[in-house]
Parts: C-alpha cells; sequence; structure tokens
C-alpha cells in the first residue's frame, strides 16, 4: 500500500523523476510522457464520472471501475520489465482487463445504431467529456507506441493493447450518453465550403 506523508521531496527540481525502480531518468523521457498522459487521461475521466454522477447515468460505475484500472496501467508503465522479473513482481496490465473492455464495447454497442458518417465530439455534456477523455486516450496511446518502439523489452505491449480498446470503449461510451446515439451530431462533409 502507498503511503504518502510528504508532498515535496525537491528530488525533481533538477529536472528528473524516479520511476518504479527507483532509477532516476529525465522528465522529459518517453516513459515519462507516456505515464504522465495515462495521468492526465485519468484526470479527464474523473471529470466525466462526476458528469455521469450529475446526470444519473449508468455509465459511472464502469467508468470509475476503468479509473482504477488507469492507475494499474500508469503503474504498469512506470516500472520498466527486468530481464529476469519474477512473475507479480511488479504491477502489469493483464489479458482480463482487456477482455473487460472489449466485453463492455461488444455489449454497449450491440445497443447503438450503427453509424452511417463520422460523428463530431459534442451533443450532451457526459458524451463530450468521454470524447475529451478519449482523445487523451489516443495521445497515451501514441506516447506509448513511441515508447515500444525504444524501448519494445522494457514495456509490456499488453499495454498498448489496453489503451488502444480504451479509447474505443470512451467512443462507444459517449454515444451512449447520447441517448444511444440518437443525440450524436453527425459531420457533414464540406458543410462550410462555398462554390
Amino acid at each position: 500500500m502507498v503511503k504518502l506523508t510528504k508532498i515535496y521531496t525537491r528530488s525533481g527540481d533538477s529536472g528528473t523523476t524516479g520511476l518504479g525502480t527507483g532509477v532516476r531518468v529525465p522528465k522529459s523521457h518517453p516513459r515519462v510522457e507516456a505515464y504522465g498522459l495515462v495521468d492526465e487521461a485519468n484526470a479527464f475521466l474523473g471529470q466525466a464520472i462526476l458528469s455521469a454522477k450529475e446526470s444519473k447515468s449508468p455509465l459511472a460505475e464502469p467508468l470509475q471501475h476503468l479509473q482504477h484500472d488507469l492507475f494499474d496501467l500508469g503503474a504498469d508503465l512506470c516500472t520498466p520489465i527486468t530481464k529476469d522479473e519474477a512473475p507479480s513482481a511488479a504491477l502489469r496490465i493483464t489479458e482480463p482487463q482487456i477482455k473487460h473492455l472489449e466485453a463492455l464495447i461488444d455489449r454497449h454497442n450491440a445497443e447503438l445504431e450503427p453509424l452511417a458518417s463520422f460523428i463530431l465530439p459534442g451533443g450532451s455534456k457526459l458524451a463530450t467529456d468521454l470524447h475529451i477523455v478519449r482523445t487523451v486516450s489516443r495521445r497515451a496511446e501514441r506516447a506509448l507506441a513511441h515508447l515500444i518502439e525504444l524501448e519494445p523489452d522494457e514495456t509490456s505491449i499488453l499495454t498498448l493493447h489496453y489503451l488502444n480498446r480504451l479509447s474505443d470503449l470512451f467512443f462507444v461510451f459517449a454515444r451512449v450518453a447520447n441517448e444511444s446515439g440518437k443525440d450524436d451530431i453527425l459531420w457533414v462533409p464540406g458543410k462550410n465550403r462555398t462554390p
């Protein structure tokens, strides 16, 4: 269990931060960027949860579940895989966590009308918040893909699979939040072009 008694340590004043292994790296390191963006996505997810609770949406509970997973994901990325790492030595994203996302996507998407056009981020407040967390999750996914290119042996590919499914789930949840797609705003290509 984590116990924080002092919030500032001054150890980062030099522009470095400590990974889960205790190794210090520059705060600009791609690994720090990746788990920092996961943290940012989690903060926006907190905003979406507040919107879900305010609107009494049944999505509040599954969204809260995802916040815990995002902390797991951050812990995974914060701790590079070592060559002789023992099973359960570090908190890692698992295949069942990914399967859980896929089950949520399949269940909720089955209730939606198929799309005939791309949709614009918007509609309800909750849907808008979910589109924001979706795009931040995609940004985290891009940063993570870069990290995996640089450090493939030290980074679990399951972290990338998880983020990829998570962004898809936020898209589906945004449609659910828009009255099961009825309030989706469809993109009209070239709508504002003049001849």
